[in-house]
């Protein structure tokens, strides 16, 4: 199923969260990606019926989703925000999701949908009781109960361990295989990386890029950079590192050198080689802003 967002604005009173975004996210995963504050939780509540746009169109397959029942049935939303209750045990949080999508067999559907989650052991557990990454989990069970066409999750993977995280992954990679349509957001660019091919960057509410994942990485390692680094002996290093192709400028300061770079991936590459070559012992590497919000200023402004 195919979501549509067509010159979409969203504000509340005098301000623009959501600024004229047009947008098209196919059957399989998409990441929607950018720095805290963007405007992606207000994009996940527009589509899925939360919030109507304040301007713009806004389609879930053949219609729209504010004020029609008939597509929450076909939406799962994961939101960011604890949107649990803590005295309920997981297994009674989940049903009672079934209860509400007016299932057949609401027990045996959360029942599938803990176990995909791997949660059948806690599933007898008040959710008080449970950690962040857990309480993630019987969210996403709560959202999967009804078999959706539409996964929506906002920033999944907060407070999940590394083995929790891997199992989300394959999950939502597994669910993007069988033709769902999946829109997941974060502000870190490799979960983005590890899960989908397809990403939407926003930035300030505004639609920064859209498209493949490997041209817009390029994009983002391609920008200018600014490294520091120290050494063995900084002179000799800086020296070498001029006149290389993806060396801009370098600089001798006080506490090393300061080297500026057109490529990110060739520099490291270089530095290396060379320090290794010349006898030189690398001390530090660091680049001095890899935020993301230097990347997506960087990608507006281009």
């Amino acid at each position: 199923m195919t979501i549509e967002l067509r010159n979409v604005s969203r504000w509340y009173g005098n301000v623009v969260a959501v600024n004229d975004i047009t947008m098209s996210i196919e059957p399989g995963v998409t990441g929607l990606l950018g720095p805290n504050g963007a405007g992606k939780s207000t994009i996940m509540h527009m589509i899925a019926g939360f919030l109507p746009p304040s301007r713009g169109e806004l389609t879930v397959g053949d219609g729209t989703s504010w004020h029609n029942p008939a597509a929450y049935r076909r939406i799962g939303l994961v939101p960011e925000r604890d949107s649990v209750y803590a005295f309920l045990t997981g297994d009674q949080f989940v049903t009672a999701t079934a209860k509400l999508h007016e299932l057949p067999d609401p027990q045996a559907a959360a029942a599938r949908a803990i176990a995909t989650l791997d949660m059948t052991e806690a599933a007898g557990r008040k959710i008080a009781t449970y950690s962040k990454g857990m309480r993630q989990r019987i969210k996403v069970a709560a959202a999967l109960v009804h078999d959706p066409e539409i996964m929506l999750l906002d920033e999944p993977f907060n407070g999940m361990d590394p083995r929790q995280r891997l199992h989300m992954m394959d999950l939502l990679d597994k669910l993007g295989s069988e033709g769902r349509t999946i829109l997941f957001s974060s502000h870190i660019l490799e979960e983005v990386e590890r899960l989908s091919g397809t990403i939407q960057v926003v930035v300030a509410g505004r639609l920064a890029a859209s498209g493949d994942f490997r041209a817009i990485r390029r994009l983002m390692t391609s920008r200018p950079h600014v490294f520091n680094v120290r050494s063995s002996d900084d002179r000799r290093l800086g020296g070498t590192l001029i006149g290389r192709p993806a060396v801009t400028a370098v600089e001798l300061t006080r506490t090393g050198l300061q080297v500026r770079t057109s490529d990110y991936g060739a520099f490291c590459r270089d530095i290396a080689v060379l320090a290794r070559d010349h006898g030189i012992r690398l001390r530090e590497v660091l680049p001095t802003d890899e935020s993301l919000e230097s990347v997506f200023a960087y990608l507006v402004a281009n």
